[in-house]
């Protein structure tokens, strides 16, 4: 048996340019974190040579090609495994429709996990590529990377996506105090809506062309986001994650709604600083900048809604348990 935990994410600057369809034309990047908020893939050789994969609903089939979850459909496929095999995945947040990346963060930890039943040891590189390889180039979801590395790879990081096609994951490297002071500016609040993030995101990509010049300034943030985190200036960091919303909500009509724009106004009238809509937009997890002193006000303002508390996870995808015949 085999037990892999794959962080989810919060990005905060540059989401959208990590579309290969701008960033190849363009240049990208994005400033993001892993979370301590995580997806359990569990792995488990069967007696029988039928396949079960269990998740929000039971599946069991004889043949990888019948699986209708295509992301393990592909995952089994990529790796070689055929048949005799269990899975079964657990999550600390809703998977669909929150905006954490939880979607990659299942394709990087079921590979991970394959690999690791079969005896075979991949780099977060490589987990990465293969991740990316199955949900865009195979699947063809309307989907950028940046997921797929941040829950491989794990930390803060900027991610940078090269003109070439080069992607490189900059670990930033904060110490423990900085954690800590980035950690303290951080509230999360579910906003009690999930949503398909293909469809926002199917305009958002549809849009890139009449987008390149919001989407440049996007990346330029994210560079500057990263300069102001690595010097510890999160205010500015946080006044500087208002800008990117609003730059952001100009990326495709259902980003946002009068529902969102309501709540974050009343956030930022209680004292937050910055704010946005994780993932894809239009429900999900609200992330906001908030100084200490502010955040009693900016829970009442939020009227209700669940907080998260959230912390940062410095790894990847990893084996946490490992039992194998």
């Amino acid at each position: 048996m085999i037990i892999t935990q794959t962080p989810l994410r919060i990005s905060f600057l540059g989401g959208g340019t990590d579309f290969p369809d701008f960033y190849r034309q363009y240049g990208g990047g994005v400033l993001t974190t892993a979370i301590d908020k995580y997806v359990y893939c569990i792995v488990k050789e069967r007696f029988d040579k039928q396949i079960y994969v269990n998740y929000s609903v039971k599946e069991v089939v004889d043949r990888v090609e019948d699986l209708q979850h295509e992301l393990v459909r592909e995952a089994l496929r990529e790796t070689g495994v055929k048949q005799g095999i269990e899975i079964t995945f657990l999550s600390d947040v809703p998977a669909a429709g929150s905006g954490l990346g939880s979607s990659s963060s299942v394709t990087v930890g079921v590979l991970n996990a394959l690999y690791q039943q079969q005896g075979l040891a991949v780099t977060a590189e490589q987990l990465a590529q293969h991740a990316c390889d199955i949900e865009i180039n195979i699947l063809k979801k309307p989907i950028g990377v940046q997921d797929q590395y941040i829950a491989a790879y794990g930390g803060v990081n900027f991610i940078e996506f090269k003109k070439g096609g080069e992607i490189n994951v900059e670990q930033l490297g904060l110490g423990e105090e900085q954690l800590d002071d980035l950690k303290s500016y951080l509230m999360v609040f579910f906003t009690g809506k999930t949503r398909q993030a293909a469809a926002v995101l199917q305009e958002q990509k549809a849009n890139i062309n009449k987008k390149n010049k919001i989407l440049v300034e996007m990346a330029q943030q994210a560079r500057e986001g990263k300069e102001l985190l690595l010097k510890g200036k999160l205010v500015q960091l946080g006044h500087l994650l208002d800008e990117g919303w609003q730059l952001k909500k100009q990326l495709a009509s259902k980003i946002s709604d009068s529902e969102i724009d309501t709540l974050y106004q009343a956030a930022k009238k209680a004292g937050a600083i910055g704010g946005k809509i994780s993932g894809a937009g239009g429900g999900g997890f609200l992330t906001l900048f908030v100084p200490t002193s502010r955040r009693e006000k900016v829970r009442k303002a939020m009227n209700g809604l669940r907080e998260m508390p959230v912390g940062l996870s410095r790894d990847g995808s990893k084996v946490i348990f490992n039992i194998r015949k």
